[in-house]
């Protein structure tokens, strides 16, 4: 029987999609609810998965083409006895196949997986596989597991963490029970379904794995040796013969440190190489150049050991480096890798077309121009400092500086409607909002989204914390739904979070200002204190800009409006909300 997939309905006011990539091709197999093809609107791009599985018999619909929500795209044929019959015998001989891969692609570590395997290999174990964490992500690469083998898991806890080369995620247990066996160790690499783990009855299997296997070889090799010994003391005496040999087997590890910087000097990163961000992390804290790093991993990829490694060779190798400790403390100019897109023609993605246009749109519909005023935050700061270990271990996220200027911007919004306003052209009219729906801008490789905290005005600072971290996910994951993206009618744009020390953004269409925050420096400034009158010290400085739509908002509407969030900021009372 064929099955139909059609265009969904991909949010409001949308009514057609493009269809911009198909990720699996006529006569290949697709499960259901697997990605099956991309698709971009004026809103969003998203993943349409399939509604059934079986084999993809016919594309209606190309790539580059327009339709209109529900139309036919494609037809899956589910009829085939084939498909049905191929997951069950790759479930069965699974058990029995499993140990065989181990010891050919990982001679060493055998013995200590044997052990462990023998247990896992009965029909209770539970298989943890890298399920598929995105738009075209293939593999990923296994940066730290959370549990050890012979630890018990609950269903859903994050076992271990991945990294691919669009976002960095955690794996939850597929059931409970105990860890019987890693298959995959950290910073490797498997595709997207590989085999990760294996998660056995609970406290079950791996107690009499390594009960009988230590103390069996145990009083083996002890009772032997009391009875032989009289017999064999020539082979005794060659036994301490090699003895020694541990001696000059201490220094055979060095060669192996020094063995590796070999490959490090000549090659070099290639351009546009990816590389985790446990391994960068670490290259950073060790002051290692990747680009003149050798990756031993997959492809080429740059391992945690190469890394380390490369830092061990730069410590041996730069006695001089001693003679310049003020060198070292000056600052570093980054380590820039070559774009691939130099020297290139591309046709220009449909995110960027909708961004373009809306951009456009705005600046020639309105009046635009900025107001700046200067924000002293040291309070702030200094009270997120105290609050953010608690704040992060009562609300499960971070306590960044967003959510206090979002709930200042919010606060002083209810105090000046004319900024949270809307200008109907066609109508001769203006709306005066009495909710506070925030657009937050977020960066994104496919280009700035800005999804909207509906009634940001109702919620705390916590509140304010989940949401923009939920919505900021669910962008960097491409998750956003098209509803997340409408509705605002305020914008703040971070500008600050790059560095920028404050922007003129642009105002979005159909609303008539945004806020753009800037980046907080430290630097000295006159204070008032009440008992050593003016004086100067280091404070937290930043600027707010205001762009507005000066067809309803005049120069002294935004001067009043930054005054105001100035002042809720520069009081920061927020104690109550934080948990001080």
């Amino acid at each position: 029987m064929a099955v139909s997939v059609t265009l969904p309905a991909l949010g409001e006011s949308v009514t057609e999609g493009t269809v911009t990539r198909w990720l699996k091709a006529e006569g290949e197999r697709v499960e259901a609810d697997e990605p099956l093809l991309e698709v971009s609107t004026d809103k969003v791009d998203t993943e349409i998965p399939a509604p059934a599985a079986g084999v993809l018999a016919s594309i209606k619909v190309a790539e580059d083409e327009t339709v209109e929500v529900g139309a036919e795209l494609a037809l899956i044929d589910d009829g085939s006895g084939a498909p049905a019959e191929q997951p069950a015998a790759a479930e069965q001989p699974a058990p029995a196949a499993e140990p065989e891969p181990q010891p050919a692609a990982e001679a060493a570590p055998a013995p200590a997986e044997q052990p462990a395997a023998a247990p896992a290999g009965g029909a209770s174990g539970t298989d943890v596989v890298l399920p598929a964490l995105g738009e075209s992500v293939t593999e990923g690469t296994v940066t730290r597991w959370l549990k050890e083998v012979g630890e018990s898991v609950e269903a859903d806890e994050p076992l271990l963490e991945v990294s691919t080369d669009k976002v960095d995620t955690e794996i939850p247990a597929p059931a409970s029970g105990t860890l019987l066996e890693i298959v995959v160790g950290e910073d490797e690499t498997a595709e997207v379904g590989a085999k990760l783990a294996v998660i056995g009855e609970k406290g079950a299997a791996p107690a009499p794995a390594e009960a009988p296997a230590a103390p069996a070889p145990a009083p083996a090799a002890e009772q032997p040796a009391p009875q032989e010994a009289p017999k064999q003391e020539a082979p005794k005496q060659e036994a301490p013969a090699p003895a020694p040999a541990p001696q000059p087997a201490a220094p055979a590890p060095a060669p192996a440190p020094a063995a590796q910087p070999a490959p490090v000097a000549p090659a070099g990163e290639p351009d546009g190489a990816y590389v985790t961000p446990l391994v960068r992390k670490l290259a950073q804290e060790n002051g290692v150049n990747l680009a003149s790093v050798q990756g031993t991993g997959v492809g080429g990829r740059i391992r945690k050991q190469d890394v380390i490694a490369a830092a061990e060779a730069a410590k041996t190798a730069a006695p001089a480096a001693a003679a310049a400790p003020a060198a070292s403390a000056a600052p570093k100019a980054p380590v820039l890798e070559a774009s691939p897109l130099r020297g290139q023609t591309v046709k220009m993605p449909r995110m960027r077309k909708v961004i373009g246009d809306n951009m456009m749109k705005a600046l020639h519909g309105q009046a635009q121009l900025t107001s700046v005023v200067e924000v002293d935050i040291t309070k702030i700061m200094r009270m997120r400092e105290k609050a953010k270990a608690g704040f992060a271990a009562r609300e499960g996220v971070k306590l960044s500086p967003m959510p206090f200027f979002v709930k200042a911007a919010v606060q002083a919004l209810k105090a000046h409607p004319v900024i949270n306003a809307r200008i109907n052209e066609d109508e001769g009219t203006i709306t005066y909002f009495d909710s506070e729906n925030v657009g937050i801008a977020v960066d994104n490789e496919k280009g700035l989204m800005t999804p909207v905290i509906k009634g940001a005005g109702d919620l705390n600072i916590a509140g304010i914390a989940k949401k923009t971290a939920e919505l900021a996910g669910k962008v960097r994951e491409s998750k956003i739904s098209p509803d997340d993206l409408s509705g605002a009618s305020f914008t703040i744009s971070n500008t600050g979070s790059r560095g920028a020390l404050f922007d003129t953004v642009i105002v979005p269409p159909n609303q008539v200002a945004i806020l753009g925050i800037g980046a907080t420096v430290k630097r000295p400034v006159v204070v008032d204190h009440p008992e050593l009158g003016e004086t100067i010290a280091v404070r937290h400085m930043t600027y707010l800009s205001l762009s507005y739509d000066h067809r309803l908002v005049d120069g002294a509407d935004a001067a009043r409006y930054l005054t105001t969030v100035k002042q809720i900021l520069e009081a920061a009372e927020f104690e109550t909300e934080i948990g001080l």
